[in-house]
């Protein structure tokens, strides 16, 4: 899509916020090509149609599929998406244009710029798992990070399946398999129950892997959708999730667990 989005001022004031971004850390503004792409601005330091590839190819797709299947509602406020070349650009312009030493290699998002910064080249899997959030804030707000974070990792590696964006086996799957072999992995029923500190702490590895196979188990048994909507429209009663699942599954979550657990050790990723 063109730079100034048809005059939309929403853009228009983030294309300038972008801009100025740019100016203030020293940077030359022909060194970085604007795309939109809503609810995003996208800005890269690759050749300016590899920018536009990976706004179309994978923004957008990801964007539209999402949509599609999950979201009706937009962030309310356009997010700038910064994606850099390598790892030296991606921690040179982290700290020149946001002061940030990232603490992953992968990319992340920044909700006091309102940025998710990328290096691009670890691929797209960041990008597509960082896109989900905003979407789920916009849609499902006091949603249990476990659903988000759920969410969010499934589609880090994804495809398409009859024109639907589907996850595919990652690289949590092996973490995850050897923690269940080996006694480590929390109950479902820990997970879902778990405050957001509780997900975000000492755990949370093996929690992001739990969520994202349980909901990989929904997908690939047909019941994804169906659990998004239950669990959106009982958001409110049901904070947690676990009435929904439960729902969905058709019996509590101990009956269950010996089931998925078996599902995930026969799971397979190819490298």
């Amino acid at each position: 899509m063109p730079a100034d989005a048809g005059g939309d001022p929403r853009y228009q004031a983030t294309l300038a916020r972008m801009r100025g971004r740019l100016e203030r850390a020293g940077i030359e503004p022909g060194d970085f090509h604007l795309v939109v792409e809503p609810p995003f601005v996208v800005a890269g330091d690759e050749e300016p149609a590899r920018v536009e590839m990976r706004a179309e190819r994978t923004v957008g797709w990801a964007v539209a599929r999402l949509k599609e299947a999950y979201f009706a509602r937009d962030p309310e406020q356009v997010i700038e998406i910064w994606l850099f070349r390598d790892a030296a650009s991606y921690r040179r312009n982290a700290k020149l244009l946001f002061g940030d030493e990232p603490s992953t290699p992968y990319g992340y998002y920044s909700s006091q710029a309102g940025a998710l910064i990328m290096d691009i080249s670890t691929g797209g899997g960041t990008l597509v798992h960082e896109i989900v959030h905003p979407f789920v804030a916009a849609n499902l707000p006091g949603c249990p990070a476990w659903f988000n974070e759920g969410l969010g990792s499934l589609y880090e590696q994804s495809s398409e399946r009859d024109g639907a964006i589907v996850g595919l086996t990652n690289w949590r799957l092996p973490g995850l398999q050897e923690a269940i072999r080996g006694r480590r992995a929390p109950p479902l029923a820990e997970l879902v129950a778990s405050s957001e500190d509780e997900f975000y702490g000492e755990k949370s590895g093996i929690y992001y892997a739990e969520a994202r196979y349980l909901l990989y188990y929904l997908q690939e048994k047909g019941h994804l959708g169906r659990f998004h909507r239950a669990f959106a429209a009982g958001l409110v009663s049901d904070p947690t999730g676990r009435a929904a699942l439960e729902e969905i599954l058709g019996e509590k979550l101990g009956a269950f667990e010996p089931t998925w657990r078996r599902y995930v050790l026969g799971l397979r990723f190819e490298r």
